[in-house]
């Protein structure tokens, strides 16, 4: 495995991303993949004339057994020491984060109900593709990608304004169940011009509860679970919005949210929601109409839907690097639903979902530290 290099050269809406160089020497490689927010990266390496010239800030960073995930380089860290040695710390985010560098603005609203993909690809084109709609708030070079999973296709209403890109398109992400990444692509095959692809996708069921996939099983009695740590709080679960809108006192504009059954007596979890930034008017033909208070309601609904949080369930385990049966994205990925056993305790969660992974690489060898969500 290599470590990849790229310049990123932009000259107003146009970018050149081109390969700088390549490099299989380094003390230590953390790689954190995520799927429901940004991915992070650090790299641990001497510190020489040749590495100080090629490890920049906002240049990309790439893995030769990786075209999925690339990072942005964001801190170089130099420290030199007589004794033990000169050394950079290179630390970054996932290329997602170019969003984190733009808030939704203006107001973008969905009064009809539009499958997610179209919410997130306007928002993403909006803010940072368009031409004519973000001018020169564009990011040069990213582009649209694909759309996989049923998940993108679910519809919504909705209405957003003021908030980080990044960190709403994340939001969109939880609810829904799917995950978005930025990779690089060749313009043309062998041409070593590179441009960015804006990606939607979905998770794989894996787990025993289904048979349309082969079974992805981490267990003490398979030797492929070496260690397991379990948790669940219930405390900050909130199940049930009472959601309010435009307008003052007993005329405010109101609505609940609940999924599902209503929940009812220790089971109910209330959550108030102030969503007076939601507009009950919109511009039309260069004028201001009120909208239908069906309509608004269903806005509001929305929004009580994103304050909803679940009880947690959360793992994190250590698994077999070098074991037989599966290998890391070659037989699953993060964001796959898997199942995890552990018999010597008696708890077996038969689906839970792989929401992050945590590889690195130094004197010892690779490892491999997933982290697991119900």
């Amino acid at each position: 495995m290599q470590i990849e290099v790229y310049d990123m050269q932009t000259n107003g809406t146009d970018i050149s991303i081109t390969l700088e160089a390549v490099c299989d020497s380094f003390s230590s490689l953390l790689w954190d993949v995520e799927y429901y927010q940004c991915g992070q990266f650090e790299i641990y390496i001497a510190a020489n004339p040749r590495n100080i010239e090629i490890f920049k800030t906002e240049r990309i960073v790439g893995r030769s057994d990786d075209k999925i995930h690339y990072g942005i380089i964001e801190s170089v860290k130099l420290e030199t020491d007589a004794e033990n040695g000169d050394y950079l710390t290179v630390t970054g985010r996932f290329l997602m984060s170019l969003l984190s560098r733009r808030i939704i603005y203006p107001t973008i609203n969905w009064r009809v109900p539009s499958a997610y993909w179209q919410i997130v690809r306007f928002a993403i084109e909006a803010n940072c593709v368009n031409n004519l709609l973000a001018g020169n708030r564009i990011i040069p070079g990213l582009e649209r990608g694909t759309i996989e999973g049923d998940c993108w296709q679910a519809k919504t209403r909705m209405q957003v304004s003021y908030v980080n890109l990044m960190e709403w398109v994340y939001k969109i992400c939880e609810k829904i169940g799917g995950t978005v990444n930025i990779r690089l692509q060749e313009t043309a095959i062998g041409s070593g011009q590179y441009k960015m692809l804006f990606d939607l996708s979905e998770g794989t069921n894996r787990s025993i509860l289904q048979d349309k996939n082969p079974h992805i099983v981490f267990s003490d009695t398979y030797n492929n679970l070496l260690s397991f740590s379990y948790s669940e709080n219930t405390a900050i679960q909130q199940n049930f919005a009472y959601v309010l809108g435009r307008g003052e006192g007993v005329d405010r504009k109101r609505t609940v949210y609940f999924n599902g059954d209503e929940p009812s007596f220790l089971d109910r979890y209330e959550v108030y929601v102030d969503a007076k930034d939601i507009s009950d008017e919109e511009q039309r033909n260069s004028e201001t109409v009120q909208i239908p208070d069906d309509e608004y309601v269903e806005l509001l609904k929305a929004r009580g839907s994103e304050k909803i949080v679940p009880a947690q369930v959360a793992s994190e385990s250590e698994i077999a690097v070098n074991s037989t049966q599966y290998q890391y994205n070659k037989d699953y990925f993060v964001g796959d639903y898997v199942t995890i056993q552990h018999k010597r305790v008696g708890l077996s969660q038969p689906k839970i979902q792989l929401v992050g992974m945590v590889e690195s690489f130094d004197q010892n060898g690779r490892g491999l530290t997933p982290t697991f969500r119900i």
